[in-house]
């Protein structure tokens, strides 16, 4: 299992969030009772139902996000990877910093994302 198939697996996360396509965030995630998803001030989400529909509401919002990826570090372990990573968001000239926890596990053909947790940072 390979640092660089997780890497890919994230960052088409973050170009699915920034395309604001659902089918592609749908493409990207495990679809089982077990994912997770904690957005920036929200409550813990779980469930395949309850993260899809809290992504829908987000990529149907009026946010038009840009992300640039810093401090990111991959880890993989068997068939388990995870990956930490700065997002700095950008929203019409405004922006912000979410410290993220991303986590994968490779279905027996591509990394597929279980969790995502993100918490705002202060500045």
């Amino acid at each position: 299992m390979s640092v660089e198939a997780v890497t890919a697996a994230n960052q088409a996360f973050y170009d699915a969030f920034e395309a604001r396509d659902l089918g592609l965030m749908t493409d990207v995630w495990e679809r089982s009772d077990r994912v997770l998803c904690t957005h920036p001030g929200w409550p813990t989400l779980h469930g395949w139902d309850a993260v899809m529909q809290s992504w829908d509401s987000l990529l149907r919002g009026p946010q038009h996000l840009q992300f640039i990826l810093t401090n990111a570090v991959v880890t993989v372990h068997d068939t388990v990877g995870w990956v930490t990573v700065d997002e700095n968001l950008l929203d019409r000239g405004t922006g912000s910093t979410v410290a993220a926890l991303n986590m994968f596990v490779f279905d027996g053909e591509r990394w597929r994302l279980v969790a995502h947790h993100g918490s705002g940072v202060a500045g």
